[in-house]
C-alpha cells in the first residue's frame, strides 16, 4: 500500500495544519467534479430527540436534542466529511443516513426515495445501496466465521452471483492474500480487520459508503495505507463516499467537502481545503487551533498551548 507522505509547507513560509493533497504524488486520487445535477442523498431540517426517563415520579422526561435541523445534499460521486467531537451529532445522524434510527422530524432521500421512518422491509433498496464500515473492526466482525463468510454474508440470496469469485476480487481489492478467505478475524491484526471490514462492506457493490472513524480504533502506522486504500477503492469502483471523524486533518485529505458539527448543528460546510485553511466559525477555528504539528512540537508547544490556544480563539 501507500506509504504516509511529508505534508508539503504552506505558502510564505506558514505553517499549514492540513496540507491539501497534491495530485497522484499525495497518495490520493483527484477530486472529482460533481457538476451541478440532483444530489443522490438530500437532507433537509432533520431533527432527532431522544427523550430520558423521568427524573421524578411527575416531572417531565428530559429531552436530548441530538439533531437541531441539519440540511446538506450529497452528489453522485462526491467524497463528503463529517467532523465534530465527541456529542456533537455524528453518530446519530449516520445512524439515520444508514436506516438504523428514524428521525424525530426532517427528511432523509436517497436517490430520491424516502429512507426517514420506512420500516425496514421497504429499506432493502437502501441495504443494497448504502453500506457502513464501522469504527472498531473486531466488533463488527463475527468471530465464529471465516472471512469468506463475512464477506459472503451480504450477498445472502442473491442470484445469478459467482460467490466464490466475489470474495476473492474483493479480498485481492483490499490487498489481502487469498489464504485469508479461511482465517478468523482474531488472527488478523486491526488494520487487516479493518481491510475484511471493507471488503463486506463493497460485497454488494453498493453506490454509497459510509466509512465512521475507520482509523481512528487503529495504530497510527497503518492509518495512513487505511485511508490510503479507502481513496483508491472510491476512485475505482465510483463511490459516493461519507466519512466520519473527529480529526479535522484526516477529513481535509480524503474529502472534497466538510460539514463541521457541533451542538447538534452544521455550523460551517463547503470546501475542505478552505475551511482548514480559513475557518469562519469559531467552533471551526477550535478545531483548527487544536492540531498538534511537527513544527509546534520541536518548537517546544504542549497541549497546555493548545489548551490555551483554544481559549484564545474563543475570546476571538
Amino acid at each position: 500500500m501507500t506509504s504516509d507522505h511529508a505534508p508539503p509547507s504552506a505558502p510564505g513560509g506558514q505553517e499549514s495544519h492540513f496540507p491539501a493533497p497534491t495530485g497522484p504524488e499525495s497518495g490520493f486520487p483527484a477530486l472529482p467534479d460533481h457538476g451541478t445535477g440532483e444530489p443522490l442523498i438530500r437532507v433537509r431540517d432533520l431533527q432527532r430527540i431522544y427523550r430520558r426517563p423521568r427524573a421524578t415520579l411527575f416531572g417531565p422526561r428530559p429531552e436530548v436534542h441530538a439533531l437541531r435541523g441539519v440540511s446538506f445534499d450529497i452528489a453522485a460521486g462526491q467524497r463528503f466529511g463529517i467532523v465534530g467531537e465527541s456529542g456533537s451529532g455524528k453518530s446519530t445522524l449516520i445512524r439515520l443516513l444508514a436506516g438504523l434510527d428514524s428521525p424525530t422530524a426532517g427528511t432523509i432521500t436517497l436517490g430520491g426515495r424516502d429512507v426517514g421512518g420506512q420500516p425496514e422491509r421497504r429499506l432493502r433498496f437502501l441495504r443494497e445501496q448504502l453500506q457502513v464500515v464501522f469504527q472498531d473492526p473486531m466488533g463488527s466482525l463475527d468471530p465464529r466465521m471465516r472471512v469468506r463468510d463475512i464477506v459472503a454474508e451480504p450477498l445472502a440470496g442473491a442470484t445469478g452471483v459467482d460467490v466464490p469469485a466475489r470474495v476473492r476480487e474483493l479480498l485481492d481489492a483490499v490487498g489481502l492474500p487469498p489464504d485469508a478467505a479461511g482465517r478468523y478475524p482474531h488472527q488478523f491484526s486491526g488494520g487487516q480487520r479493518q481491510r475484511i471490514s471493507i471488503a463486506r462492506a463493497l460485497s454488494p457493490r453498493p453506490s454509497v459508503l459510509v466509512a465512521d472513524e475507520p482509523v481512528s480504533a487503529l495504530d497510527v502506522s497503518v492509518r495512513a495505507q487505511i485511508l490510503n486504500l479507502l481513496a483508491d477503492l472510491v476512485d475505482a469502483y465510483s463511490l459516493t463516499l461519507v466519512f466520519v471523524s473527529h480529526d479535522l486533518a484526516v477529513v481535509r485529505h480524503v474529502c472534497d467537502t466538510v460539514a463541521v458539527m457541533h451542538d447538534g448543528e452544521i455550523v460551517e460546510l463547503g470546501d475542505a481545503a478552505r475551511i482548514a485553511d480559513a475557518p469562519e466559525h469559531p467552533y471551526t477555528r477550535r478545531l483548527v487551533a487544536a492540531v498538534p504539528t511537527i513544527r509546534g512540537a520541536l518548537a517546544g508547544r504542549t497541549a497546555a498551548d493548545l489548551a490555551r490556544g483554544h481559549l484564545e480563539v474563543e475570546k476571538s
